[in-house]
């Protein structure tokens, strides 16, 4: 657990905050089903255990999470909350700002909006890309973010994986190496269609995080357009009623 704090820490650095994906690099599909409500648990799970070290959701309070996904305010209290937060407060990290831009140069940036803003391809994306890079700061990178200034916090369930390049030549005859997969160098504490799975489940769970109304907007927006669809015949048929002497 030690580990897993100093890691977090270290994702307050300057220049980690996400970014564009890499350039020629293709994003995953995430699988996001918000109506899929064990997902969305797990995936609140690994949030508040690996990402809230350093970063909060300070747009999203317990009890409305826990009423969104299936969860009572007991299971949140016992399974969620780590620290003296009450239910109904929102989800910020017990790291003070002005400390933290102090330490690292820059407040942890919150992440209620992360999945609208970057979107979920891109998340999905880069947290499955990690890789082996002697060269950077903690020894590894990431595909989808190159260069990026975070370690790898999750290294412990999906292991590490190494580079797997493909030479591409031109018509110049100049060899150019391009990234094509990865290798699981060293296995984790899950197998990798389980540790995928467990990222689908987080970005499943910040997708519903940057927009909690999401299914009930959908839900009423297929009435909307039904009611709107009838109100065009009643208008037209007025219309005609109303011209008819006229033409």
């Amino acid at each position: 657990m030690k580990k897993i704090i100093v890691a977090l820490a270290f994702m307050a650095l300057p220049g980690l905050t996400a970014a564009s994906g890499g350039e020629g690099f293709h994003l995953q599909t995430a699988p996001i089903d918000l109506h899929n409500k064990a997902s969305l648990q797990k995936g609140a799970k690994l949030f508040v255990n690996y990402c809230m070290g350093c970063h909060s959701l300070e747009h999203q309070r317990y009890n409305r999470m826990a009423r969104d996904i299936g969860l009572t305010d007991e299971q949140v209290k016992e399974n969620l909350i780590f620290t003296g937060a009450k239910v109904g407060d929102t989800m910020k990290n017990a790291m003070p700002k002005a400390e933290a831009k102090q330490w690292f140069g820059v407040v942890p940036p919150d992440l209620t909006l992360i999945a609208r803003s970057r979107g979920v391809d891109y998340l999905y994306t880069y947290l499955l890309t990690f890789y082996q890079d002697a060269t950077r700061p903690f020894g590894v990178n990431n595909a989808a973010f190159p260069n990026a200034g975070m370690p790898h916090v999750l290294w412990e369930l999906q292991g590490m994986q190494k580079p797997v390049y493909k030479v591409h030549k031109d018509r110049d005859g100049h060899e150019t190496k391009v990234l094509e997969g990865f290798e699981l160098a060293q296995p984790g504490s899950m197998s990798p269609p389980e540790f995928k799975q467990a990222m689908a489940d987080l970005v499943n769970f910040l997708a519903y995080v940057g927009e909690p109304i999401q299914l009930e907007r959908q839900r009423i927006g297929i009435w909307v357009l039904l009611f709107l669809g009838l109100l065009c015949v009643v208008f037209y048929l007025l219309k005609k009623e109303y011209w008819k002497d006229v033409h």
